[in-house]
C-alpha cells in the first residue's frame, strides 16, 4: 500500500466508498520541476485515494511546446491521454476538432458556474459546455521591488502611477543602480507592454485593443500614449538585458542590483525559494495604474474523449479533484499562484497572494478581470505571435516610431 499524504487521506476519508468503477487516468503535463512536480504528486495521491490508477505523461521543457507536440501525435494516432495541460484559446481549437470530452455533469454537480468568474469559465467552455478544468490563477500585472534599493534611492513606497514610477526610476538611476530589471524574450516585453496598456487605458481599452483587436482602439491616442510610456520604461533598463531569462532579472532585484521588475506572480516563487519574506525582503504591487484591474493567466487541464466507462469515471473524478478546495489550496501554495475558486480561504497564503486573491474577486465583479495576451489567454496563437514580434521590435529598435508600431500592430492583429 502506498502512503497517503494528509491531503489525500482527507479526500479518502471524505469518500463514502471507493469507486466501483476504478479506472486509469493518463495525464499529460509539463510540470516537472520543484513546486510544480510536488503539486502534481498531490493530484496523483487524490486519484489513488479514490481507487484510480495514475499514469504520468510528463514532457519537460519548451514552456509546453514539447508537450503540445507530443499531444498532437497521440491524438492523431487515435490514442489521446485522459487529460492534457492546455490553456486559453488553444482549448477551443482542440474542442473544435471534436476530440474533447464534456465535463458538464461534474461541473453542474460541483456548481462550477458559481465558483468561477464568468470570464474564466468561458475559457474552459466550448459552445457553452465545460471541456477543461482550471487549476490556478497567476496575476500578470504585478511589479516587484527591492525595499533596500528604494530606501537607498529615497523612494517612499511602491509607485501607483507612471508619473510616480518614472520619478522613482530617476532616483534609483541617480543612486547608481538599475531602475528596471528586464530580460530578452518577446513574452517578457509583452508582459510589460500589456501592463502599461492596462495602466494607461484601463480595462475596457485593454479589452478593445488587445483582446477584441479593434482597429479604432489600436490606432487611438491612448495606444500612442501606451507605446510612449512603454518606450520610456525601456530607457531605465540595462544594456545587458537582451537575451536574459526572466528569473535572472528577478535575481537582479533580489540581490539589490535593480529596483523594479514587471513580471507575473511566478516571480514570487524565486524570492520565496531564496528564503525571502514578502513585505520585508521584497515588495509586490499592481503595476502602476492597474490596482483596480487584473490580467490573469490560468493553467488548466482539457479532458479528451474516452471510450471505456471506467476511464470516463476516472476522468470525471480527476476534474472534480482539480477543482476541490483541498487540491486548489495545496497546489497553489506550492506553485506561488492563487486558487481559481472564488470562495477559498487564504489563511495559509502570503501577503502577495492575499492581495492577488482580493483583487481577483473584486475585479471579477467589476468587469476589470481581463485575460493576459502575453501568456496565451486571450487571442489566437497566430495573431498573438505576430503582435508580440511587433512590440519586441519596437522595444529593441529606437528607429521604429510610435506611428510605425501602431500600423504594424494593426496589421499583425489581422493575422489569421
Amino acid at each position: 500500500m502506498f502512503k497517503l499524504s494528509t491531503l489525500a487521506a482527507a479526500v479518502f476519508a471524505a469518500s463514502a466508498v471507493l469507486s466501483a468503477q476504478a479506472g486509469e487516468v493518463e495525464v499529460l503535463h509539463y510540470w516537472t520541476s520543484g513546486g510544480e512536480a510536488k503539486s502534481v504528486a498531490e493530484l496523483k495521491k487524490i486519484m489513488q485515494a479514490q481507487g484510480h490508477t495514475w499514469k504520468d505523461f510528463a514532457v519537460a521543457g519548451g514552456g509546453g511546446d514539447n508537450a503540445a507536440t507530443a499531444l498532437k501525435s497521440r491524438v492523431v494516432s487515435g490514442n489521446p491521454p485522459a487529460a492534457a495541460q492546455i490553456k486559453g484559446p488553444a482549448i477551443q481549437e482542440w474542442a473544435a476538432e471534436g476530440v474533447l470530452g464534456n465535463l458538464d455533469a461534474v461541473a453542474k454537480a460541483e456548481k462550477w458556474d458559481s465558483l468561477l468568474p464568468k470570464v474564466v469559465a468561458d475559457v474552459m467552455k466550448f459552445k457553452g459546455n465545460y471541456v477543461a478544468a482550471p487549476v490556478n490563477v497567476h496575476r500578470v500585472n504585478f511589479v516587484w521591488a527591492n525595499p533596500e534599493v528604494l530606501k537607498k534611492a529615497g523612494v517612499a513606497g511602491m509607485p501607483k502611477t507612471y508619473d510616480e514610477f518614472f520619478a522613482a526610476a530617476d532616483k534609483i538611476k541617480a543612486a547608481g543602480l538599475i531602475p528596471v530589471a528586464h530580460g530578452g524574450q518577446n513574452w517578457q516585453d509583452f508582459t510589460t507592454f500589456e501592463s502599461v496598456v492596462l495602466g494607461v487605458g484601463g480595462a475596457k481599452f485593454y479589452n478593445d485593443a488587445l483582446v477584441k483587436l479593434d482597429a479604432k482602439a489600436i490606432g487611438s491616442d491612448t495606444m500612442k500614449k501606451s507605446l510612449e510610456t512603454f518606450r520610456k520604461i525601456k530607457s531605465y533598463t540595462d544594456a545587458a538585458a537582451p537575451g536574459r531569462d526572466w528569473n535572472l532579472a528577478t535575481a537582479m532585484v533580489m540581490q539589490g542590483k535593480a529596483g523594479f521588475q514587471f513580471m507575473g506572480d511566478w516571480a514570487k516563487g524565486e524570492f520565496l525559494a531564496a528564503g525571502k519574506v514578502p513585505g520585508k525582503d521584497f515588495l509586490c504591487a499592481a503595476a502602476p495604474g492597474t490596482s483596480t484591474a487584473y490580467t490573469f493567466n490560468v493553467d488548466s487541464f482539457a479532458m479528451f474523449k474516452l471510450k471505456a466507462g471506467d476511464a470516463q469515471k476516472a476522468q470525471a473524478d480527476l476534474a472534480g479533484a482539480i477543482m476541490s478546495p483541498a487540491f486548489q489550496e495545496v497546489f497553489n501554495l506550492n506553485k506561488g499562484s492563487i486558487p481559481v475558486r472564488l470562495n477559498m480561504k487564504m489563511d495559509k497564503f502570503d501577503d502577495c497572494a492575499k492581495l492577488s486573491s482580493k483583487d481577483f474577486v473584486d475585479t471579477a465583479k467589476t468587469g476589470s478581470l481581463v485575460p493576459s495576451v502575453a501568456h496565451g489567454m486571450a487571442i489566437k496563437p497566430a495573431a498573438e505571435g505576430a503582435i508580440k514580434d511587433v512590440v519586441s521590435q519596437f522595444w529593441n529598435d529606437d528607429k521604429v516610431t510610435v506611428a510605425d508600431a501602431m500600423k504594424k500592430i494593426a496589421t499583425a492583429a489581422a493575422t489569421k
